[in-house]
């Protein structure tokens, strides 16, 4: 019998992933307060957005954090490799 030893990212009860490595499960975790607080500050912008999407764009800008920060350096924007 083999022991697998598993890390579970949960959110409010919820298992969001499951990871092999406690590296990865950290920063995925930690993704996930990123997009949490970058939700919170979009409820104020304009146009104004429903939770759903609130969540979407803030989870997508913070699971694509080191192509935006390339952005305010000035890079040029190019298509994110994981998107069609």
């Amino acid at each position: 019998m083999a022991v697998i030893v598993k890390y579970v990212v949960e959110r409010q009860g919820e298992e969001k992933m499951t990871f092999t490595s406690r590296k990865e499960a950290d920063a995925y975790d930690k993704m996930l307060d990123v997009a949490e607080q970058l939700s919170k500050a979009l409820k104020h912008a304009e146009p104004k957005l429903n939770e759903n999407q609130l969540e979407t764009l803030g989870f997508y800008l913070a699971s694509h954090k080191e192509q935006i920060l390339n952005l305010y350096k000035g890079a040029e924007f190019s298509p994110i490799a994981d998107e069609s």
